[in-house]
């Protein structure tokens, strides 16, 4: 699915947090998003996803204002996973995981088979199903991510939305959950758009790079192409070495110790 930004401005209080973002994701590709602290990262995926609304310009969805779908629908479009995970109340795993078939399930109606099958399916494959029967409660903060994981995957949504969605993961899982996005990406069309902070996972993995600094796309581009030592440099304030990595088949930034 293909999404538009249209000249946002986005303002917490008389805090700008966004000045005029105009941008394109089209369908099918990975976009990894970069940039310090504060720079807008996490707000653009919430006015992306229709949490959060702009005070001026729009976000479409193939055309269409995502402030015109229904909170359902728009559940059936985008699916989100955020940098934590917190349930107060000890539903079972795959209960959790069961809860992003909940868009897709007419009301006061039970899962299908086809349904628990998906369940089952998405926790084989992000390694939670021996986790199945446990309490989300009592889950480590590296499993409570693989969890909130399964359950956007379970969707079935043609956008993922990832905030810093690797956080709390090891490197095993990091690699093994990113590669299944790209999978899902190159085999399935899913529009996907990540929020990252290491910009060796960045370039490894997108198609796309988009650096955002004080609230301003700052550079937006095939990432082999945008990912360069002004770029770094510009938008970190810090001095690196980047250059292609024969092993990794991709750019990668190297920075010097102080």
């Amino acid at each position: 699915m293909d999404i538009r930004l249209e000249h946002i401005d986005f303002f917490h209080g008389s805090s700008r947090i966004l000045t005029d973002v105009t941008c394109d994701f089209p369908a099918g590709q990975f976009y990894a998003i970069l940039g310090p602290n504060g720079s807008g990262k996490t707000t653009l995926l919430d006015l992306i996803s229709g949490f959060r609304t702009p005070n001026t310009g729009r976000v479409l969805l193939e055309e269409t204002p995502v402030t015109a779908f229904s909170k359902r629908n728009t559940a059936r479009i985008i699916s989100l996973v955020s940098q934590s995970y917190e349930v107060n109340f000890p539903f079972q795993v795959k209960e959790v995981v069961m809860m992003g078939r909940h868009p897709h399930i007419d009301r006061f109606a039970r899962p299908s088979k086809d349904d628990r099958d998906r369940v089952d399916q998405v926790m084989e494959m992000t390694g939670i199903a021996h986790l199945a029967e446990r309490a989300v409660t009592h889950l480590s903060g590296g499993e409570k991510q693989r969890c909130a994981f399964a359950r956007a995957l379970c969707q079935d949504t043609p956008v993922l939305l990832l905030d810093e969605a690797f956080s709390n993961m090891d490197i095993h899982h990091t690699f093994h959950l990113l590669g299944l996005v790209k999978k899902a990406v190159q085999e399935n069309g899913k529009t996907v758009i990540a929020v990252l902070h290491d910009v060796n996972l960045a370039a490894g993995f997108s198609h796309e790079l988009l650096f955002l600094k004080q609230g301003r796309i700052a550079a937006m581009g095939d990432t082999q192409a945008v990912l360069t030592q002004q770029n770094i440099e510009t938008v970190f304030n810090v001095t690196s070495k980047v250059e292609y990595n024969a092993y990794v088949q991709a750019r990668q930034v190297y920075f010097k110790p102080v």
